[in-house]
């Protein structure tokens, strides 16, 4: 299923949050998803032997090996906190862009970074001498021994001995975009739970932002699908330049927040700084920060269960406030009035959807999970959500198994509340 790009408005006073929940890979082939191997190793056992290289092919995958052996250097330098070895490998045209990379990737406490080829290196058309070459990062931050997020990239170099690296260009992948620490300088903080970014500008904000998002934390870890919560809730506060560069920009307009799959069990949250008012970031943050404890990796089934994996999300936000303290239930109202089908599934919004259209779905969704979190108990409607999110059980047949009861009586039992509660 491709990605879904599901959005939210909360507040009243025109405060759009959203979120983006895309799919792992980066845009990589499933081959490269298999894992790395370096060109040149030896087949694994069984396995029929390659026809022989021409010698085009195998120079340049002498080329390519060389290469690899000055990004593990790289690698290593980045690791032990040697500026100096980490800028070696390359070009001083190339020291600007690293000499910030370094600082972004030191001051979010990189734990591991692998550099692979993936392929071989190609000409660049018309610069005799400079290769072009496909390599895919692997990193942690904080914790050490985590499951790797993975970012595949273009680098260029000159030929060699020791080849000479010329540009990192930024990912741009169709999936989840640039990350921050690609293209921007980086003020963090950490705390137990969470990991906060933002840009130097914005660095005064970080002790409050960091409060916010471990309080925030204590509240997704306990939706996190079989006690599986990240090792860090990773979240980047963007400015106005930074939203429309990282990730790949281009979200709607009301969109406040959102949370992008990065593979490893990540998924890494960012809020706009532009988009928020006084008092709209908590209940955000608890929003997104439980779609990372929640979801998983490869994404969710697709827009017919936007209801439940935003209900959730909605359901975390608000935190246990009374129901007539949700700020969304004039927009309910307004949607159950026209314009909705009575179909749960069909709730999820169009990217150009009005923002009290929005809001209204976000609303419908919120109240229809708290209603099966009051028949059936907080653990039984995680099970229904992992079963039909992560499993990808037919929602009907998750019904019958979690829950005990037909999805048809239960889902108009969830609309019929709904309306009660805006009547």
């Amino acid at each position: 299923m491709g990605p879904e790009r599901p959005s939210r408005r909360l507040r009243p006073l025109g405060v759009a949050l959203a979120v983006v929940v895309l799919l792992l890979a980066c845009g990589l082939p499933a081959a490269l998803v298999a894992g790395l191997m370096r060109a040149g190793d030896p087949p694994a056992p069984g396995a029929s032997a390659a026809p022989a290289d021409d010698p085009a092919t195998a120079a340049a995958r002498r080329l390519g090996e060389r290469m690899t052996a000055e990004l593990a250097r790289q690698s290593a330098a980045l690791l032990g906190g040697d500026r100096a070895g980490f800028l070696a490998v390359a070009e001083p045209v190339a020291h600007p862009d690293l000499r910030r990379r370094y600082a972004a990737l030191r001051a979010l406490r990189v734990t591991a970074w692998q550099a692979g080829a993936n392929g071989l290196p190609t000409p660049v058309a018309g610069r005799p001498g400079e290769w072009r070459l496909l390599v895919e990062f692997r990193y942690c931050f904080v914790t050490p021994d985590c499951r790797t997020s993975r970012v595949l990239t273009g680098t260029r170099w000159r030929e060699g001995e020791r080849p000479r690296l010329l540009a990192v260009e930024p990912s741009r992948s169709a999936e989840t975009g640039t990350r921050p620490w690609e293209v921007s300088e980086l003020a963090v903080a950490v705390g137990r739970r969470t990991l906060v970014a933002t840009t130097p500008a914005r660095r005064k904000e970080l002790p409050g932002l960091l409060a916010q998002a471990e309080a925030a934390a204590r509240v997704a870890d306990t939706y996190a699908v079989d006690g599986r919560a990240p090792d860090r809730y990773r979240i980047f506060y963007a400015g106005r330049g930074e939203w429309q560069r990282w990730y790949g920009g281009g979200r709607p307009k009301w969109t406040g927040g959102y949370a992008v799959t990065v593979g490893g069990g990540h998924h890494e949250v960012v809020l706009n700084a532009d988009g928020l008012v006084a008092g709209g970031v908590d209940d955000l943050l608890r929003h997104e920060l439980t779609h990372a404890a929640s979801l998983p990796e490869r994404g969710y089934p697709g827009k017919g269960t936007w209801w439940l994996v935003e209900g959730l999300a909605e359901y975390a936000g608000a935190d246990g406030e009374p129901i007539d303290r949700y700020a969304g239930l004039d927009e309910v109202r307004r949607l159950l009035g026209g314009g909705w089908d009575g179909r749960l599934d069909s709730l999820s919004p169009a990217d150009d959807a009005p923002a009290d259209r929005v809001s209204g779905s976000y609303g419908v969704s919120y109240l229809a999970v708290r209603h099966l979190v009051d028949r059936f108990g907080p653990e039984r409607l995680l099970a229904f959500f992992a079963a039909v999110v992560h499993e990808r059980t037919p929602v009907d047949q998750a019904a019958e198994r979690v829950l005990g009861e037909p999805w048809s009586a239960l889902h108009d039992e969830c609309v019929g509340y709904v309306r009660a509660v805006v009547s």
